[in-house]
This record gives structure tokens, C-alpha cells and sequence, in this order.
């Protein structure tokens, strides 16, 4: 497990927020957390966003 799936299971209330303030167009329904498919979900949110893999991790990593 990478460090964003890691911050990802360990923070995913604060990030969705951060998510959602970030980028309107994302639903509860895209932001759903299901433990072991971070993957998943963070290529449901690519697909929304328009955003890379790496600008993702980037963005979750922030403080």
C-alpha cells in the first residue's frame, strides 16, 4: 500500500471535503469509499476531474 492509499483509508472524510470543494462536479456517489479498491476510486475521480494519477496523489498528500 502506497502512502496515498494509505492517507486515503486513514483521512477520507477531510479529503473528500477537500475533494468536493475542489471539484464541483464530483458526487457523493464518486467519492464512495470501499477499503481495498482505492484504485478504483481514485480513477472514478480521475475520470471526473480530467486530472493525472500523479496530480491526484499530489493533491490527497497535501496538508
Amino acid at each position: 500500500m502506497n502512502s496515498t492509499e494509505n492517507k486515503i483509508k486513514g483521512n477520507w472524510n477531510i479529503i473528500k471535503g477537500k475533494l468536493k470543494q475542489q471539484y464541483a462536479e464530483l458526487t457523493d456517489d464518486d467519492l464512495t469509499y470501499v477499503e481495498g479498491k482505492e484504485n478504483e476510486l481514485l480513477g472514478r475521480i480521475q475520470k471526473k476531474t480530467g486530472k493525472t494519477q500523479e496530480e491526484l496523489n499530489r493533491f490527497i498528500d497535501q496538508d
